[in-house]
């Protein structure tokens, strides 16, 4: 079901739909919202002085990493002309709808804003693809590997926020076993396997777990051996998330020490997608990568 907007476009094309998730609303409305600016000619710059911001906020509510306000909102409909009171107070209702808390609220004490982005992008997307050149994907970790992780980056740190960064890290692994999970295809360089994390014993456990993990009919696991040379994957980690819902562009999430970059344009998302089919192209099958990692589990 879908209201027509200004323009005669439907406003709400799968939006109405209450299985809908509050990020991938967010990301909806956003999408939405940008089309109204641009029917009605307006700049970034103007809508954002409209609603007392910038052009930056814009562009966070058009691409659905911040959570509308409903005074931002009703601002943002009348500048791009929107009147009709029956359009108004749906897309107010779905904005107060994708206000819903999500899970990772209750960490929201140790969780950067950049990262609380991701894990909402992590969330909603239909197919994860991701290269890794230092540690395991954090959906992939095991507890003691993921604490001997966040002990790496946090030295000083006191055992009780070391504990929960660690359930953070496994709550988010609850999307691979929920109804309809994501695609994921994650390929790593040799060095994941190799750099010793939390000793052997650790290192072992996590060996096996890849294992297992890589049978779940919706993983696919690789490793890029260092026998290949050097491979298209030099610049470092990176995830292209993608979205079943037409009106979401795919991103690129590059995490950094302290902060995160997010691209999605479509040139930037295509190269990065030319990578990682690179990469995969290059690497052992999946099968022949299960072989590898219990190789190197023997080795260790």
């Amino acid at each position: 079901m879908g209201t027509v907007g200004p323009g005669g476009g439907q406003a709400f094309s799968g939006l109405e739909d209450s299985s809908v998730d509050a990020t991938v609303l967010r990301m909806l409305l956003g999408s939405q919202l940008r089309r109204l600016r641009e029917a009605a000619g307006i700049t970034p710059e103007q809508a954002g002085y409209e609603i007392r911001g910038s052009r930056s906020k814009i562009s966070r509510l058009e691409n659905g990493r911040v959570r509308l306000k409903s005074r931002d909102l009703t601002d943002l409909l009348t500048l791009y002309g929107v009147f009709d009171e029956g359009l108004r107070s749906k897309f107010v209702e779905l904005a107060r709808q994708s206000n819903a808390p999500d899970w990772w609220t209750k960490y929201s004490d140790i969780l950067p804003d950049w990262f609380e982005t991701y894990l909402g992008l992590e969330a909603a997307a239909a197919t994860i693809r991701s290269f890794e050149v230092q540690f395991v994907h954090g959906l992939f970790q095991t507890e003691d590997y993921a604490r001997a992780v966040t002990r790496l980056g946090r030295k000083t740190a006191p055992p009780e926020e070391v504990e929960r960064r660690v359930a953070l890290r496994l709550k988010r692994q609850d999307l691979l076993s929920r109804p309809n999970p994501p695609r994921i295809w994650s390929v790593m360089d040799e060095a994941v396997l190799r750099r010793p994390v939390g000793g052997p014993a650790v290192m072992r456990a996590q060996f096996q777990h890849l294992i297992e993990v890589a049978e779940l009919p919706h993983v696919t696991l690789q490793v890029v051996p260092f026998a290949n040379g050097g491979h298209a994957g030099e610049s470092g980690s990176f995830t292209v998330l993608r979205f079943e819902e037409r009106d979401l562009p795919d991103v690129v999430y590059i995490e950094q020490l302290t902060g995160a970059i997010y691209l999605d344009q479509r040139s930037d998302v295509e190269h990065y997608l030319e990578v990682v089919d690179e990469l995969s192209s290059e690497a052992p099958t999946p099968a022949e990568t299960a072989r590898f990692i219990q190789l190197v589990a023997w080795e260790t």
